[in-house]
């Protein structure tokens, strides 16, 4: 016996078509149309059809889209599958590394099968949680995943509800945390089919599409739609955290906001369930609103990203100054990331020409409570040529860039490739079958980078398979210089932020940083007895230390004694007496 149920306020009438058999549901004063259909187990394929419309459509919630967004959805049973990771407790956020990934791109293969065979060199990289980028159902075969339309499905080319199953299931095995970057903004452009259901949508648009309906008339069963989602995420497939794409862009003006409810339905499931449940936010506001406690006026939300320790690192490191890095650069603005988590905290950005951000509260803000990078799929992908900056970065800066990273008193991730300065790009690619979508998105991603003076043949077809092909990680790189070298860095980069508890110490006021800008050197106080000394000038720099140097840690250079000068483009990591 399989019941089926569909929340559709809109049609008058609504039947499921299984094969060539029309059956009528039954409306309920809610909105709620539903039917018993004893016959039609799991592995049933079915459809819907609305009034005396023709068209079938797929459920809404379906968890299983064999053929596509646009074709029937077939019955699936969540319990039926085998776990195994009856042992995991989970992963908390707290003294973690991330590394996001994106399934298409991380193999050859691009399956959830194919990443499982190298959760191994995850493992011993030393990260905690793996971070995949949107895996829920979009149509065409490939893209990054943001324009998905159906939620509650995992994309068949990945494998399916099953591979995402096995994936977690054998991350689990090895010590591994899964977190899911999840998209609840807008809805992509081709095979949208909820405001035939409902109203799920309201007037207005933010930068992706049509606003989600979250705060409008009927729009409890929207808001509903998206809280069962994310709680069906960590229940069903036993993730660990969920990233929330663009959170800025949900529009909501109820009194409890969408994330506050969210945060509350995650933390009484993480309590039913034993094991520490993470909501990461991506949001364009830098307001700590977001993570402080909602008992205190915020939407209890665990991290937020935080761009500003990346514009800072990779301004510096890179004197790349045009768009949003405008205001980054200086060893000064470095300083303030480090100390404060936000540059932009009540300050003037003169990207947005005006005023923004809110400043931290250092003393009761952990700083694992931001999730910084070097690299991420958005600061490579928007790229004009998705370029990596280890081609831009010899391997000494690299390495600055990522103590700097893995010794801060924030959650560092790493993007996939990152750990050996991968020679691979990672592009803007799309693979919509629509002629006219296909084409809006090519001639759109030129004319954007036209505006800032790139050539039309410059600029990458994200419609072209080989820029796809192009993004896949290149797995004989690791054995090879300079990436092994690169590797190895990372590697003892991250064991050492394992070994040293300062450097995982999470209390932004315990951190100081000393440095002379002209000099182009920087020495950051971590703890009580350790400190990151930077030297990213041309020449040898003699370095000012708080306290006298007890052992060398980690030396970019190879030296085992501290002499109280650092190399060109160098990075010591010191116990102080």
């Amino acid at each position: 016996m399989t019941t089926f149920e569909l929340w559709a306020p809109k049609p008058t009438r609504v039947r499921i078509r299984i094969g060539e058999t029309m059956t009528e549901l039954q409306k309920a004063a809610d909105g709620w149309w539903r039917v018993d259909l004893p016959d039609a187990g799991p592995g049933t394929d079915y459809a819907y059809l609305l009034d005396d419309d023709p068209q079938p459509l797929p459920d809404p919630r379906a968890a299983w889209l064999p053929n596509g967004v646009h074709e029937p959805s077939r019955v699936y049973d969540h319990s039926a599958y085998a776990w195994t990771d009856d042992h995991w407790t989970g992963r908390q956020l707290a003294g973690s590394v991330l590394y996001e990934l994106h399934i298409g791109t991380f193999t050859p293969e691009g399956t959830f099968d194919a990443a499982i065979e190298r959760l191994d060199h995850l493992v011993e990289l030393g990260v905690d949680l793996v971070e995949l980028l949107p895996v829920n159902g979009f149509n065409g075969a490939y893209n990054w995943g943001y324009d998905g339309v159906a939620w509650y499905a995992v994309h068949e080319q990945y494998g399916g509800p099953d591979g995402l199953k096995r994936f977690v299931d054998a991350c689990h095995a090895k010590g591994l945390g899964v977190a899911l970057d999840v998209v609840y903004n807008h809805l992509g452009p081709s095979g949208n089919y909820l405001p035939r259901f409902g109203p799920y949508l309201k007037e207005g648009s933010n930068t992706w599409g049509d606003l989600i309906n979250l705060d409008g008339r009927d729009s409890n069963e929207v808001r509903r739609y998206i809280l069962d989602n994310v709680l069906g995420w960590f229940r069903d497939f036993h993730v660990d955290a969920l990233r929330l794409d663009a959170v800025h862009a949900l529009a909501d003006t109820r009194a409890a906001h969408l994330l506050e409810e969210a945060s509350r339905e995650v933390d009484v499931l993480s309590t039913h369930l034993g094991r520490p449940l993470s909501l990461i936010a991506e949001s364009d506001l830098n307001d700590p609103k977001l993570m402080a406690p909602v008992e205190a006026g915020g939407y209890g939300l665990t991290a937020a990203w935080d761009d500003d320790v990346h514009h800072a690192l990779h301004a510096l490191l890179t004197g790349e100054r045009s768009g949003y890095y405008g205001d980054f650069g200086s060893f000064a603005t470095l300083a303030a990331v480090l100390t404060g988590a936000y540059f932009h905290a009540g300050t003037y950005s003169s990207f947005r020409q005006r005023v923004h951000g809110r400043p931290v509260d250092r003393r009761n803000t952990p700083g694992y409570r931001f999730v910084v990078c070097l690299q991420n799929h958005d600061q490579i992908g928007n790229r004009a040529t998705g370029d990596r900056i280890s081609a831009t970065l010899s391997p000494e800066l690299l390495t600055i860039g990522a103590a700097l990273m893995l010794t801060s008193p924030f959650t560092p991730m790493l993007f996939m490739g990152e750990e050996w300065g991968a020679g691979t790009p990672w592009q803007f690619f799309t693979s919509h079958p629509e002629p006219e979508l296909a084409t809006a998105v090519e001639t759109g991603r030129k004319a954007e980078f036209a505006e800032h003076g790139w050539g039309e043949a410059e600029v990458p077809n994200p419609q072209d398979p080989a820029t796809f092909e192009r993004s896949k990680l290149d797995w004989s790189e690791p054995t090879k210089p300079p990436h092994a070298g690169v590797l190895d860095v990372y590697r003892r980069l991250i064991a050492l932020r394992r070994e040293v508890s300062d450097l995982t110490d999470p209390r932004l006021d315990r951190v100081a940083v000393l440095y002379d800008e002209d000099a182009r050197w920087m020495v950051v106080r971590r703890g009580e007895r350790h400190a990151v000394a930077v030297n990213l000038g041309s020449a040898a720099r003699a370095v000012s230390l708080p306290a006298s140097v007890e052992a060398v840690l980690f030396h970019s250079h190879g030296a085992d004694e501290w002499t109280g000068t650092l190399p060109p483009e160098s990075v010591a990591i010191l116990r102080l007496r």
